[in-house]
């Protein structure tokens, strides 16, 4: 069994006050329909032209730039939206990089200070979730656990592929409610991880 500390082990689960407070300016178009589509090979393609992108704009600020969630996994199913881990030495100062990302046609949507200095950004066509953190975040280890696992245990691959297709049919006339369903069979995932031995280069 692998020992992690606490704060990856522990999931953060903001208030409604907190969520009510995080959204910055126009809620995206994207959130108001959940779309779960067969896995897509271009799915990869789309991350790799974006994440060159960051770092051509970006340079020696970039600590690091990770494909995550569903569109990461082959062969998982996922709503085809990119989500991209952006590492930064410090989110606080959003005037050092949000004005910049803007100029590749991203926008501020969601600023969470308390969850880890949290900053979101989408993209002008709303098909990538430009998640920001500054160096040293838990929640992006969590992420990679998370994707290198379902890369590597298709049946839990299988079975969050059924809960969200689920979920998506359950939840089409509160789309708000799609994410928080999921925490179920997230955290039973998330305690199989924490509790298996390390695999080899984790």
């Amino acid at each position: 069994m692998t020992s992690y500390p606490p704060e990856i082990t522990q999931r953060f689960h903001g208030t409604p006050e907190q969520m009510a407070r995080a959204l910055v300016g126009e809620r995206p178009r994207s959130w108001d329909a959940i779309q779960v589509e067969e896995y897509d090979p271009a799915w990869v393609d789309r991350f790799a032209a974006a994440a060159s992108a960051l770092r051509d704009l970006l340079g020696d600020r970039v600590v690091a730039v990770e494909h995550v969630g569903s569109t990461s996994v082959p062969g998982l199913a996922a709503k085809p939206v990119i989500d991209i881990d952006l590492l930064l030495d410090d989110t606080a100062d959003e005037s050092g990089y949000v004005p910049v990302l803007g100029t590749l046609g991203y926008r501020l949507v969601l600023r969470e200070p308390w969850w880890y200095g949290h900053r979101m950004l989408v993209s002008a066509a709303e098909d990538v979730n430009l998640h920001v953190w500054p160096r040293g975040a838990p929640e992006p280890v969590r992420h990679r656990l998370f994707r290198d696992w379902l890369r590597t245990h298709p049946e839990d691959r299988d079975l969050y592929a059924s809960t969200k297709q689920r979920l998506a049919r359950e939840t089409t006339d509160r789309p708000g409610d799609y994410s928080l369903a999921k925490n179920d069979v997230i955290d039973a995932i998330y305690a199989r991880i924490f509790a298996a031995p390390a695999q080899a280069g984790s």
